[in-house]
């Protein structure tokens, strides 16, 4: 989350006014994140009694005809007992509106704190919670390509590939080293349906050891489960600059998540490539962030070198952190 554009209280008013939700009290920007602009959203509340949303605004990487689709696949998923905040429709029922040129969206409010250094009981939580997603989207009737993959990984890098050298002077032979290893060694055919494939600590809010709440599933797209899964380990299991792989959250993640959906063979055996690919997938998006984000913006640029470091502990690592009884 973040903030790029800013909006004058009378136009926040005159916006959630749209909606049933009470009058307007206040409107912070939230710093947190990098794709789109995010509001804590304060009114009286439909009753009254007060309530608290999240307004989004749509900036980088998503595009309005999407907007459905993600919409849609929270409303699906928090009718399915996940964790997930549910949509808030305008008062003509439509799930998002248009401020200027970009869409916005009021999201429910869940209670809950995000955790900067996860306990492995937390984390188990976190591993349950993802295999009820993957189980949950079974039903849900849409699908969206993945557009962050591997070519776009490829892609991304070379268009930054002059000014990689800003951030590291070895970012570019690492890159493009990996993207050849990635795209010689991707597996296929592996069980696929809907997939967060954003699942850092920061967006998922927790009570206790307990989940209470999923969010920010912005880059949701059909891709296979293990892919989603290798994106949270990268996401948990290291310090949060990617120095030190925690073993016990790691071990954590997977033994939470088997106890839910119990993973086959096949995507046991491409953990670790899909692992060094989810690295490259955030040094990739985190590079072109780190050197397109504006100046101006209310934003926390992320250090792709923290993933980095994650990919040459999986690349050195292999096969065995992932391997049946490993723990």
């Amino acid at each position: 989350m973040a903030v790029y554009t800013h909006l004058a209280a009378e136009e926040l008013e005159e916006l959630i006014f749209e909606y049933d939700v009470g009058k307007l009290i206040s409107a912070k920007g939230i710093a947190e994140g990098v794709s789109n602009s995010n509001w804590l959203i304060e009114t009286t509340g439909a009753d009254g009694k007060g309530a608290r949303f999240i307004l989004t605004m749509y900036e980088r990487r998503i595009e309005n005809s999407d907007l459905p689709f993600f919409l849609g696949l929270l409303d699906h998923l928090a009718a399915h007992d996940c964790p997930v905040p549910c949509t808030i429709h305008d008062r003509t029922g439509a799930a998002f509106r248009v401020v200027g040129d970009k869409a916005v969206a009021l999201i429910e409010f869940l209670p809950g704190v995000s955790v900067d250094r996860p306990s492995p009981q937390q984390t188990h939580s976190v591993g349950k919670a993802l295999a009820k997603v993957h189980l949950a989207v079974a039903s849900f009737p849409h699908s969206r390509p993945q557009t962050l993959g591997l070519a776009a990984w490829d892609q991304t890098i070379h268009e930054c590939d002059n000014r990689l050298d800003e951030i590291d002077p070895s970012l570019a032979d690492i890159s493009y080293r990996e993207l050849s290893f990635l795209a010689g060694e991707w597996p296929g055919g592996l069980p696929q349906g809907i997939t967060h494939c954003d699942l850092f600590p920061d967006n998922v809010l927790m009570l206790g050891n307990e989940v209470s709440g999923m969010i920010d599933f912005y880059f949701a797209a059909t891709d296979f489960f293990a892919y989603d899964l290798a994106v949270t380990h990268a996401a948990w299991s290291f310090t949060q600059v990617g120095q030190e792989y925690r073993r016990e959250i790691g071990i954590a993640l997977l033994a939470g998540y088997e106890e839910i959906r119990p993973l086959n063979e096949a995507e046991r055996e491409s953990l670790p490539v899909l692992a060094r690919g989810a690295c490259m997938r955030f040094i990739s998006s985190r590079a072109d962030d780190w050197l397109n984000t504006p100046a101006d913006a209310l934003v926390t640029r992320k250090d792709p070198m923290d993933f980095v470091r994650r990919l040459e502990f999986y690349r050195q690592a292999g096969t065995k952190i992932f391997a049946k009884g490993a723990e």
